[in-house]
């Protein structure tokens, strides 16, 4: 029995060395950064608790495992097309993320959040004053220039009490180790908090990746934040069963992905300035069915772009006439307009003594050691030893005179500029703050096979509920590359990380879905504002003019690549498919003599805005606006399109497989359409829009290819392009004739990819829609679809002549226009004030 023990004791320490010597080949070069805390390894010099157990488990992992873990997160973030743009940046970057979370053990973590919670509230109490009774500035707990001086201190919202009763209803603070150890504040964030839906997407990618580790370490969960600030957000209206929407700036926005995202997950509507408007005490959500009541907006414009009338005049942002309805305590407005004031550098030094003030404590977490230049004394001590200290911007991250956006080191400046910021501070030094020089606090990053520190700064999230401030059990981290870095942004190379706040015990499971009993059944998905249902019909007509071209340049290519899956393609058809390839601006007039350079520049030219991969990237620039609306596995078929295309091949084989595998993508995303997407308005408009198209494109292959003297191999071509030489063999038993293939492509009830099936389906569509007049009468777009289908079901193939076709297919396209102006409308007519009375 000793000599059994023994063995597995020596089978046991077997098993532990590879890991052992895995953590010690990672770890040889790991080295904390002289004078700067770090995350792995204590201030005692030994590595923490919770990192050990990290590092423990992570090494049972083999590195072939590691690796594909590491892919898989990559996979995910590619495929789910998760990014962001840097500032002054115009295209989308893929989001980079560590593939090691930052770890915060539980205790260490509850005095971060104490901290947290007491700023919160501290800020709350603060803006109550400053836009309410203004007892600080009387009393000279606050100087007035310090407040005045911000852009973001509104004059316009001064007295008005916020709807909901809260200033913010959420705060988020950028925090580090500071020196001694302890948790330090950065920056302060009241305007609009970004980040947490970033937080969101990592924990989801990464708790994916490392599912078994996840799990073992007891990493707490986020749900319940998301729930409880969901639930107060909703608490906070005037009616049971708010609407509430999160206002974006556009997609254009650089952190437009993050918007997308907490909409979809908190179930709220994605809307842009453009899709509100005001009337009398209220603002409405502009949608097909007219307008509709919203009860709380959740804002991620900042303050001063909200209201034309009122803010900044110039703002194509925001919605006008807001800031009266919030007199009117018509909205809710989360951040309230003007909580940006906070975010100033020149109230750092107060706060310590507002907080004695208003809440009788001291702080429990301090901040950056700051100097306000508009006070003398402290201008005085910001001058004298001017080397010492980093400056920045008072009122917001530029520093007034400089092209820097962080801060202005002055003792690494030369001495000309040094001079020149020395008098720029003696001559206005209300625009300037002195702060203490810190170092970033380290956390351990995967770099190569090794680990090694790197400076990370931390925002964590508080959001107001009725029992209290709700911390973020986590937060959005940002590491920098660089190991001297002194501040983090994404715009600077840096990465992101997910944050696991760990705990000795187990953590319950926790989800957003509420009890069975708590909700009310519907059968509803709500409504769809204009902008999201214009989106998805150009959606569904981009998709079909990418189909459309692509059957083109799978006809021209075919015979080429292989003559025997096709006749050889006779010239007068070949001239035919090469015209309308240049009349849909897919190719150049000068490439019509090479058949092979007009297949290739159709399928990826980027210039010409009809090929093939502008179509795809206009689908997916389309698709972008509607993120909130698109499944994951619709946004990978996109991506996966715009990379295929994207690659540059140059023989007809390639050309044509690529031309075919795009086709055979594009059917899967149909696919997902007609049995995914809930049968409501937004699918309706997105089939509305691909119906539309496919009507126009099978009237004009009609008429290029059945006109009078059309020839076998014409009318075969257009039997492939409308992908109906099945059924027409399985009902003729001759080849391709004129009339029988006119019938088929547009008259053809029964047939799906038919004119007159797309007209009808379009018909059933807009009848299935609200009217948006009272008055009873046919509106325009029906008015002209039930002309159209009258007039196929009494028509005759036999009298389908080039110039009926070519009517036909004008209509068509003023079908598409009148549903565009019916019920996406823009300028003055936009508001539909007829629909404004009843509506809930």
């Amino acid at each position: 029995m000793a000599g059994q023990g023994s063995s597995q004791g020596s089978n046991q320490e077997s098993k532990a060395r590879p890991g052992q010597r895995r953590i010690a080949q990672w770890m040889r070069d790991y080295a904390r950064l002289p004078g700067i805390p770090d995350e792995y390894i204590g201030p005692d010099g030994a590595p923490r608790a919770a990192w050990t157990r990290f590092f423990d488990a992570f090494a049972a992992l083999s590195p072939a495992d590691i690796e594909r873990r590491f892919a898989s997160a990559d996979r995910h973030l590619r495929e789910a097309g998760v990014t962001y743009r840097a500032p002054g940046e115009t295209a989308d970057r893929l989001w980079p993320l560590s593939h090691l979370p930052l770890i915060i053990d539980e205790a260490d973590w509850q005095q971060l959040t104490a901290g947290i919670a007491q700023r919160a509230q501290l800020f709350e109490m603060v803006l109550r004053d400053l836009y309410g009774e203004g007892r600080l500035v009387t009393d000279g707990a606050v100087p007035a220039a310090a407040i005045a001086g911000s852009n973001e201190y509104l004059r316009a919202v001064c007295g008005v009490k916020p709807p909901g009763g809260r200033h913010l209803q959420l705060y988020a603070a950028d925090v580090g180790r500071g020196p001694d150890g302890r948790w330090w504040v950065l920056n302060d964030r009241t305007q609009a908090p970004s980040g947490a839906g970033y937080a969101l997407e990592n924990r989801l990618v990464l708790s994916r990746a490392f599912s078994n580790l996840y799990k073992s370490m007891n990493v707490e969960r986020v749900a319940p934040f998301f729930e409880a600030f969901r639930d107060s957000l909703r608490a906070s209206a005037d009616r049971d069963e708010p609407r509430i929407g999160l206002l974006t700036p556009g997609a254009f926005s650089e952190t437009y992905f993050e918007h997308a995202t907490l909409a979809r997950y908190l179930g709220f509507l994605l809307v842009e300035g453009d899709d509100l408007a005001v009337s009398g005490d209220r603002i409405y959500i502009r949608t097909v069915a007219g307008l509709k009541r919203l009860d709380v907006l959740l804002r991620r414009v900042d303050s001063n772009f909200l209201d034309p009338l009122e803010l900044d005049a110039s703002s194509h942002l925001g919605v006008p006439g807001l800031i009266d309805v919030l007199r009117k305590n018509g909205v809710v407005v989360a951040n309230m307009p003007g909580s940006g004031v906070l975010e100033a550098r020149a109230l750092l030094g107060f706060l310590p003594s507002l907080c004695r003030r208003l809440l009788g404590e001291n702080p429990i977490m301090p901040h950056i050691a700051t100097w306000w230049c508009g006070q003398k004394a402290a201008r005085e001590e910001v001058l004298s030893r001017l080397e010492d200290f980093a400056i920045e911007g008072a009122y917001g991250r530029a520093v007034p005179g400089f092209s820097s956006h962080g801060p202005v080191l002055a003792g690494e400046l030369p001495p000309a500029e040094r001079d020149r910021l020395r008098q720029a501070i003696t001559d206005r030094g209300i625009d300037y703050v002195g702060q203490e020089l810190v170092r970033l606090s380290t956390t351990p990053v995967w770099e190569q096979g090794r680990i090694t520190p790197r400076p990370f700064v931390l925002r964590v999230f508080a959001a107001a509920t009725p029992q209290g401030w709700t911390i973020l059990p986590g937060g959005f981290c940002r590491i920098a590359e660089q190991a001297d870095a002194r501040a983090v942004s994404m715009g600077d190379g840096a990465r992101s990380a997910d944050v696991w706040v760990v705990s000795d015990k187990a953590v319950s499971a926790s989800t957003l879905l509420p009890g069975a009993d708590s909700v009310r059944i519907r059968r509803i998905a709500g409504v769809v504002p204009s902008r999201a249902a214009d989106n998805l019909f150009w959606l569904g007509r981009y998709l079909e003019r990418a189909e459309a071209t692509l059957r083109l340049i799978r006809a021209l290519g075919t015979p080429m690549r292989d003559p025997a899956k096709g006749s050889s393609t006779a010239l007068p058809s070949v001239e035919r498919i090469q015209r309308l390839l240049v009349t849909w601006g897919a190719t150049s007039q000068a490439t019509r003599t090479n058949p092979a350079r007009v297949i290739a520049e159709a399928l990826q030219s980027e210039e010409k805005f009809g090929s093939a991969f502008s179509l795809v990237r206009s689908v997916q620039r389309t698709a972008t606006s509607l993120r909130e609306r698109l499944s994951p596995d619709a946004w990978q078929i996109i991506t996966e399109m715009v990379d295929r295309l994207a690659l540059q091949v140059d023989d007809d084989d390639s050309i044509v497989s690529a031309a075919e595998l795009t086709l055979q993508e594009l059917a899967s995303l149909a696919g997902l359409a007609q049995e995914n997407m809930n049968r409501a308005a937004g699918w309706r408009f997105l089939d509305m829009g691909r119906r539309a198209e496919r009507a126009i494109n099978t009237a004009r292959f009609a008429r290029q290819f059945a006109y009078d003297e059309a020839g076998e191999e014409d009318l075969d071509v257009l039997l492939t392009l409308v992908d109906c030489q099945i059924t027409y063999r399985s009902r003729y038993l001759v080849g391709p004739a004129l009339v029988p293939v006119r019938d088929l492509a547009v008259l053809d009830p029964y047939n799906p990819r038919s004119v007159a099936f797309q007209v009808a389906t379009l018909n059933d569509h807009i009848a299935a829609l609200p009217s948006l007049k009272e008055h009873g009468l046919i509106e325009r777009p029906q008015r002209l679809a039930v002309a159209l289908q009258a007039t196929l079901t009494t028509a005759e193939a036999a009298a389908l002549d080039v110039k009926t076709l070519f009517a036909l297919e004008q209509d068509l396209l003023n079908l598409a226009d009148a549903i565009g102006l019916h019920y996406f409308p823009h300028g003055p007519n936009a508001s539909r004030p007829e629909k404004l009375t009843g509506l809930a």
